[in-house]
């Protein structure tokens, strides 16, 4: 029986771009590796955290949701706990108000994407002219 996860992870603040990269393509490669399939990934970035972990004030949350068989879960958990690199992390089942409710926050996110930006409009100053008042003498 195949069920829809979400899991978020914290990868320490000292990797760089590529190494992060890497890390994320790892938990992707080994999700699709065992059977799964890989829903929508979302990089949330460099955060600070809520109280220190590991003695890091800060790091890069990533958010993957896929489907999977339950047992996978307990592999993907394993793997964490042994990389280095992660410092938290959290896995969830999606029940269907869950499901419905990632799916509209992506369709929001893409169709605010996707929206032309507004440019910002510009007040101009109307002229004023000025004469100078003659006086009469």
């Amino acid at each position: 029986m195949i069920k829809q996860y979400e899991t978020v992870f914290i990868a320490t603040p000292v990797l760089s771009d590529t190494q992060m990269k890497e890390a994320v393509a790892k938990y992707t490669d080994l999700i699709k590796a065992n059977g799964g399939e890989v829903v929508y990934e979302e990089d949330w970035g460099l955060k600070q955290l809520a109280y220190p972990i590991q003695h890091k004030t800060s790091g890069f949350y990533y958010l993957i949701q896929f489907k999977a068989d339950p047992q996978f879960v307990n592999t993907l958990e394993t793997q964490y706990h042994r990389d280095e690199r992660i410092i938290r992390f959290l896995t969830v089942a999606l029940d269907k108000n869950s499901i419905a409710y990632a799916e509209h926050r992506r369709q929001k996110g893409a169709a605010k994407a996707a929206a032309p930006k507004e440019e910002p409009v510009s007040v101009e100053e109307p002229e004023i002219d000025v004469e100078p008042e003659s006086v009469e003498e």
